[in-house]
């Protein structure tokens, strides 16, 4: 039993943990999740898992709070069987964006994520690509960050001619991680000037470094959330005479009317990964979803056999 891996899936995203499971060939441990009609939530594995090397899978989407409670019943649950090694396998972490105390007397609650998790008897931490990196270090324990990066550059080698294409960080502060991108892809840059003057999520682009005209933009973002940030930055190239306009993020939050205000955008392609479960109604003629599961199923094998992660990176 002691080398064994058990794969739990909370309720987040089952479509994600079973191909996880495939691609590891390992079955999905049977377990009981309860919703009492009081809103209290019940968890039993069904399995023994006694000294085993125990995966969670739960990644942040509505309802995030009520997804975040369930994620720290089932740790403790499986502390409590005894369970060897407890990893939480977070493809997007709750309250990743929290990162910060930009206002007085706010929580910085990704730093409370952090300590809820260890505190509900979590060993270490599998995720992919944070909001910040210091993150983290908000965590005393082992905290592995995966990087989406390689896989969205292959697709977009694969599905676009990207000869007369330009990468474009729609806000000053996503430059430095475009870099990346733009060594992948062989690729020149271009970064749009935004001020948010509010928390109307309603950013406004002041300014273009860089030359898109005549030109094919391509926005990368590690998350879109409302859209404001990215469809005003591809209004903002369109207006700059942009010919062509992809995006690509790896987070697909798409909250409150982005799938709305994408449809109306600029955007012709939006390219995202299955972090999280895509919400009912986006238009699939015009997002790509690419897996990053068989990333997760290496780094999980990786984490139990004692290998590097780090070569996942490549």
């Amino acid at each position: 039993m002691t080398d064994a891996i058990k794969l739990i899936s909370g309720t987040s995203h089952p479509a994600l943990a079973a191909e996880i499971a495939q691609h590891l060939g390992l079955p999905l441990c049977e377990t009981e999740i309860h919703r009492f009609g009081n809103e209290n939530i019940l968890f039993q594995c069904k399995e023994n898992v006694r000294e085993s090397d125990v995966f969670v899978i739960q990644t942040s989407c509505p309802p995030v709070s009520d997804l975040l409670i369930e994620l720290l019943i089932i740790i403790d649950a499986l502390k409590h069987a005894s369970a060897r090694r407890i990893t939480a396998v977070l493809p997007y972490l709750p309250y990743a964006r929290s990162d910060k105390k930009d206002r007085p007397r706010i929580s910085i609650t990704a730093r409370l994520v952090a300590d809820l998790l260890e505190t509900a008897g979590a060993h270490r931490v599998l995720t992919m690509n944070l909001h910040s990196p210091q993150v983290q270090g908000f965590f005393r324990i082992p905290v592995d960050q995966l990087n989406a990066t390689p896989i969205v550059c292959d697709h977009l080698r694969a599905t676009t001619n990207l000869g007369e294409s330009v990468l474009v960080a729609s806000d000053v502060g996503e430059a430095k991680d475009l870099g990346e991108y733009a060594n992948r892809l062989k690729l020149p840059l271009a970064i749009i000037d935004k001020r948010r003057r509010d928390d109307s999520e309603n950013p406004v682009a002041v300014g273009l470094i860089g030359d898109v005209r005549d030109r094919d933009a391509l926005i990368i973002d590690d998350e879109i959330a409302s859209g404001g940030t990215m469809i005003e930055a591809a209004r903002f190239l369109r207006a700059n005479g942009a010919r062509r306009i992809e995006a690509a993020a790896v987070h697909p939050v798409l909250s409150g009317r982005a799938v709305e205000r994408l449809r109306d955008s600029p955007i012709e392609r939006l390219i995202v990964t299955n972090s999280i479960p895509l919400r009912p109604g986006v238009p699939r003629d015009q997002v790509e979803v690419i897996s990053v599961a068989h990333l997760f199923a290496d780094a999980i094998r990786a984490i139990h056999s004692g290998d590097s992660i780090s070569k996942l990176f490549s």
